[in-house]
């Protein structure tokens, strides 16, 4: 080739390169500084250019309101106005541990005496109504909210649900009014979701009728145990019976992990009991209203009517009985009777992420920041970003509600009914729902913060408060990460019982159809359909959830079978342990999908209608797009539908954000509940409220 040729080529394609090198500087410039580039046509932010596009959405606050609040909004109202009209029961922004728990004593003690306010006789009868209550306690003080539980859903109810009438007799008006102040020590200090594993022992005595409770090292201590510190009387202590085997060694028979009520405190003087030993768990990352200490027992004896024998007795002469045939029976029996924690857990959790949710929005309506040059500056909302921060979360708010609206519901129902298909669906939601309600709304919570910059981060405004408080969410009443565990073991379960031709329960009952149709080769025409009417269709966004989940289940039991000819059982698990996560997730997600999509189906009101529908398309779309890898492997879809997937999820942010004050206003919480001055309902208030903390 010519040489000169080469030359003058080289000579214009760097010349080209520097022209484009110019342009994107000149760019990049200008929207830097666009008012010094006045030459340059500068163009509106693209979110007002294409506002006219947007049809609104006319939404009616109350009669949204009306279709979420529920059937026990009244007794929440009770719970607000009682606190409300008693300002020193209020907790402070800044208290100390000890006044701290002293004060979380005094606010359940009054709500229960003078508020009228009885949460115990719910737990049994109407749990949806207890659920209530401790949502809207809980939005008064989160440790009031843990402190109300551990009263009555752990200590309580471990007596209503694990003994009987007798122990009910005995203790239920002591429990409901907080003369019979308790703890449920369950955890020890070497095992906590491994209650099989518990070391603490209760030995029967035949000569005195009495068992004998021991701590046989320091790694059975009773640790965490709410109550225990300061104020429980009373503990339910779940140990190992141990029967005398009545033969010439003298050796012990273990029957398993029991529960029993063990006095920890004379009723009087409130003095420590003889063999109890009592330490203080110390300062937490947060709920220091709750007085969390540790328990050691050195050869405490209790009645032998202190056993909580719904599902195992023993006689006046040693003998074991019960209606179970195993010890792995009576485990799961008894654990079963206490998942309610795990669901009043998932529905505070919902609680909490709507206050965060309320006081970001509002607040990044409220700020101006930047915005095009020679014109007014915008609300932070109307930013992109910002979009993305918080519609999405307040969208996946909603589904959250209408899930565990469910799932509380369904427990209702469980308790009436004792049916075992409904028994084993509840256990499965709870423990789903709980866990990934629980981490999402700990992950929203800073999400809030930062979108509120260095206003998020003044305690007057709750951020850090809700945050830390709320963190131990994602441990207690079972690791979140062992929790979505159990769903998945439950899915496999499941998918083993459709190859046998067994029924699946209600919870599972859509794998019958993704396992035969939507498992096989994806259509290559709907990969690729990108209109927004398919796009928003509920049956694509479920289809497409499902899908997933089913291909996770699939690929996942394939796995495990492989690795396990070479690992053992316990080993192939841990090896697909996050390919089992990601399934778990998955199925939950698919859940709060279908009852979003049903809850927008049933709403009466049509303006309601069209914003839920919104807000659901948002949620859907938003978690496809999260995902896209995984649809995109298989072919689910195509890169072109891909690309629409995300543009409408961004579209639909920008709708969301048309009508978010309308949403969170929908929650229906007052600023007294909500108590951040940068998110009271009255925008014109709340730079003067935020001022006047800090004395102006």
């Amino acid at each position: 080739m010519d040489p000169q040729k080469i030359s003058s080529k080289g000579v214009r394609n760097t010349e080209e390169n520097e022209e484009t090198m110019n342009r994107r500087i000149n760019r990049l410039t200008l929207h830097l500084n666009p008012v010094q580039h006045l030459d340059i046509p500068v163009h509106p932010l693209e979110l007002l250019t294409c506002a006219a596009k947007v049809k609104a959405i006319n939404v009616s606050t109350v009669t949204l309101s009306e279709y979420m609040r529920g059937k026990h909004r009244d007794i929440q109202e009770q719970v607000f106005a009682y606190f409300n009209a008693r300002p020193e029961l209020q907790t402070p922004i800044e208290i100390s541990k000890d006044e701290h728990r002293e004060l979380c004593m005094k606010q359940l003690v009054g709500l229960v005496r003078e508020g009228g306010i009885r949460p115990f006789r719910y737990v049994v009868d109407d749990p949806a109504k207890y659920f209530a209550i401790a949502e809207a306690v809980g939005s008064v003080d989160m440790s009031l909210g843990i402190k109300m539980g551990v009263q009555y859903s752990l200590w309580g109810g471990s007596v209503i649900n694990l003994g009987t009438k007798k122990h009910r007799d005995k203790y239920f008006n002591g429990i409901d009014n907080v003369d019979y102040p308790g703890c449920f020590a369950m955890t020890e200090l070497h095992h906590g979701s491994n209650v099989q594993g518990l070391q603490t022992v209760a030995t029967f005595d035949p000569l005195t009728d009495e068992f004998i409770v021991d701590t046989p090292n320091d790694g059975a201590i009773k640790w965490w145990i709410g109550n225990a510190a300061v104020h429980g009387k009373f503990a339910t202590v779940f140990a190992k019976l141990m029967l005398p085997t009545h033969d010439t060694k003298g050796g012990v028979t273990d029957m398993g992990v029991h529960a029993f009520i063990v006095p920890i405190r004379d009723m009087k003087t409130h003095k420590t009991l003889p063999g109890v030993e009592i330490h203080d768990c110390g300062h937490k990352v947060g709920l220091n209203g709750v007085d969390n200490g540790a328990l050691r027992f050195r050869s405490v004896r209790i009645p032998r009517d202190n056993l909580l024998n719904r599902f195992g007795d023993v006689s006046r002469d040693g003998k074991y009985t019960s209606s179970l045939p195993s010890i792995n029976k009576r485990f799961a029996a008894t654990l079963g009777e206490l998942v309610g924690g795990r669901v009043g857990l998932a529905y505070s959790s919902v609680g909490v992420l709507k206050i965060a949710v309320v006081i970001a929005t509002r607040y990044s309506l409220l700020r101006q920041q930047f915005g095009p040059p020679k014109q007014p500056e915008v609300s932070i909302l109307d930013y992109q970003s910002q979009q993305h921060k918080l519609m999405p979360m307040l969208a996946s708010t909603y589904g959250f509600h209408f899930a565990t609206l469910h799932l509380v519901e369904k427990y209702s129902e469980m308790k009436k009914s004792r049916d075992e298909e409904l028994i084993g669906d509840v256990h499965a939601l709870s423990a789903g729902l709980k866990s990934y309600i629980t981490s999402y709304t700990q992950k929203s919570l800073s999400t809030c913060r930062e979108a509120c910059g260095g206003h998020g981060y003044a305690a007057v405004n709750r951020f850090g408060s809700l945050r830390n408080d709320h963190d131990i969410f994602q441990t207690f009443e079972g690791d979140n990460t062992v929790l979505l565990q159990q769903v998945a073991g439950l899915l496999l379960k499941q998918y083993r019982e459709k190859f046998r031709g067994g029924p699946l329960t209600v919870t599972w009952n859509y794998l019958r159809q993704s396992m035969n149709s939507y498992l096989a080769q994806p259509n290559p025409v709907t990969a690729r359909w990108e209109g927004e009417d398919h796009l928003r269709d509920p049956n694509f966004q479920l289809d497409a959830f499902r899908y997933r989940t089913s291909r996770l289940l699939q690929s996942v039991a394939i796995r495990l079978q492989k690795h396990s000819k070479t690992l053992g059982g316990f080993g192939a698990w841990n090896r697909c342990l996050n390919h089992l996560l990601t399934l778990a997730e998955s199925h939950i997600e698919s859940f709060i999908l279908e009852k979003f999509i049903e809850a927008v189906k049933n709403c009466p009101d049509e303006s309601s209608r069209a914003a839920l529908k919104l807000v659901c398309d948002l949620y859907a779309l938003d978690r496809i797009w999260n995902d896209i890898g995984t649809y995109r492997n298989v072919d689910y879809v195509a890169p072109n539908k891909a690309k629409a997937i995300h543009k409408l999820a961004e579209y639909l942010c920008f709708q969301v954000k048309n009508i978010a004050r309308e949403l969170v206003d929908a929650f229906d919480l007052p600023d007294y509940v909500t108590r951040a001055p940068i998110g009271v309902q009255t925008p014109s208030e709340a730079y003067s409220q935020y001022t006047q903390n800090v004395g102006f």
